[in-house]
């Protein structure tokens, strides 16, 4: 490893935001990085804005291929990394100037396989924090991964993006890990398993330095073209990585998956009751009821209810009483109460 550092950035026209991004991450305080950005077969003028800028930056590195997608585009970018460790980054996105600097720094103090980070993202004009409830600052050994961190992956979603971690390259090639090419959703979770499963050190530090934007293709925007639900039972109804059985037993990693598919749906009955989500709303109704009838959804209800009834605030408690009776029009009802209570909040 001659870099201390390797950030892969996969593009697809991304041309209205590219040029922040690239801006954010060359004014990095780390020293001794490298740019590597594929350029996925973009049709606008992503391609020669990343060119502009290679010209005056050593440290940009260009791959341009036809669409592959998202996870091949990453995977073309892992093999050419030269860093000891690797980082993420939409090119939709920014980050803090001091963003890598503070996360190879805790790598290194630590020894750390990974260390992970918070993130902010923009939805609906809102800016929201997402963080963790892991130990912060301190060494997380393979069996605070274990405790903590792996039934985590398989609960929630939250921790799946690749953007707000770094990741030692080592582990990477010696495992040969990378992203799935045909996982429509879901590649950063599935990338996350496999390397959390051979991580003997982590770091969690309570630090925000990546910024996610909203974009045409975002979950609220997106729902008529990506289906959404389908991935989580795919999720639910997959096989976890035989390493991931080597340390949690198998009646708990069900358990922790069907908490993750009713948290899921949950959210997703919120994205495709949202008024401005490009479906019809018959259509939208329709899909709720799709989901809350799905034999998968009836058999992970029950045991979210006897594991998590306890941290339920009323509202929660409420949308799952009338998804275990089946009433489209209490969901329906109680979804528009809560988004007239949000705008209120946030007006």
């Amino acid at each position: 490893m001659n870099r201390k550092l390797s950030i892969v950035i996969p593009v697809y026209n991304a041309e209205p935001h590219i040029k922040r991004c690239m801006e954010s991450l060359l004014k990095q305080t780390l020293q001794d990085y490298e740019l590597i950005f594929v350029n996925d077969g973009s049709t606008d003028n992503s391609q020669s804005i990343i060119e502009s800028y290679q010209k005056s930056n050593s440290q940009i590195i260009l791959v341009n291929q036809e669409n592959q997608g998202v996870s091949v585009a990453r995977n073309v970018g892992l093999a050419l990394a030269a860093g000891e460790y690797v980082g993420f980054v939409d090119a939709d996105d920014d980050v803090e100037h001091d963003m890598y600097e503070r996360l190879y720094a805790a790598a290194k103090l630590g020894d750390c396989d990974v260390v992970i980070s918070n993130y902010e993202s923009e939805q609906a004009g809102h800016l929201l924090l997402t963080s963790y409830p892991f130990s912060t600052e301190v060494v997380l050994t393979k069996a605070d991964i274990q405790k903590q961190i792996l039934p985590f992956f398989l609960k929630s979603d939250q921790l799946n993006t690749a953007c707000s971690k770094i990741y030692r390259n080592e582990i990477i090639m010696e495992h040969d890990i990378v992203f799935p090419a045909k996982v429509a959703l879901g590649e950063d979770q599935i990338f996350n398993l496999y390397f959390f499963s051979h991580a003997k050190r982590a770091k969690y530090i309570d630090y925000t330095g990546y910024h996610y934007r909203e974009t045409a293709e975002s979950a609220t925007r997106n729902v008529s073209q990506k289906d959404y639900f389908q991935r989580a039972i795919e999720v639910y109804t997959s096989e976890v990585p035989i390493t991931y059985l080597h340390l949690i037993d198998e009646a708990s990693v069900q358990q922790f998956k069907a908490i993750r598919l009713i948290h899921c749906v949950m959210a997703y009955i919120h994205i495709y009751l949202e008024p401005s989500a490009s479906m019809p709303f018959k259509a939208k109704l329709e899909y709720v009821r799709n989901m809350i009838l799905h034999k998968d959804v009836r058999e992970a209800l029950p045991i979210y209810l006897n594991e998590m009834s306890i941290e339920l605030g009323k509202y929660q408690k409420i949308l799952l009483y009338l998804m275990d009776q089946k009433s489209l029009l209490g969901i329906y009802l109680i979804t528009a109460y809560s988004r007239f209570r949000n705008r209120k909040v946030w007006g």
